[in-house]
């Protein structure tokens, strides 16, 4: 879906507390309010949890964090390098955790946006997935709303 270029070479594993370091890197260039370390621990030994690293060669180069309550998905965190970006990662990334919410039986997945981030927005709806609302002044660091979508597995 959407443009595709996956690179060759791309390795896409569980999560683990080792890979927080270089995770840190992207998360601090990505988000103006980035996670910090017991963030993502916090994820990782989360038992509802489903994080995924991207590996290209021996570099973390993107990873995702989402979990499920009962039938409901949410998706916390995706993030790719800068200089990775626009070759399909995030869109493996994100397709890995769909098949595995599936499999867990969710019948849906939401997640929230930066109002103004277009792009990631677009991306989404490539996907299928549809503004179910807004949360008033959901960021900080500009403060913003954000826009909550939705995807019916």
């Amino acid at each position: 879906m959407g443009e595709r270029s996956v690179i060759a070479g791309l390795f896409i594993r569980d999560m683990r507390w080792s890979d927080i370091p270089e995770i840190l890197k992207i998360e601090r260039i990505s988000f103006s309010t980035p996670w910090n370390e017991m963030a993502f621990l916090n994820e990782i030994y989360n038992p509802s949890s489903i994080n995924k690293v991207a590996f290209y060669g021996n570099e973390i180069i993107g990873y995702i964090c989402a979990n499920s309550v009962i039938d409901e998905g949410h998706i916390l965190n995706i993030a790719v390098h800068p200089d990775m970006r626009r070759k399909g990662i995030a869109a493996v990334l994100l397709e890995k955790v769909i098949d595995e919410l599936r499999r867990k039986g969710c019948k849906s997945l939401y997640l929230e946006v930066r109002a103004s981030n277009i792009s990631a927005i677009q991306f989404y709806e490539n996907y299928g997935f549809i503004s179910a609302g807004l949360r008033k002044n959901y960021y900080t660091s500009p403060k913003e709303d954000a826009v909550v979508m939705m995807l019916v597995l």
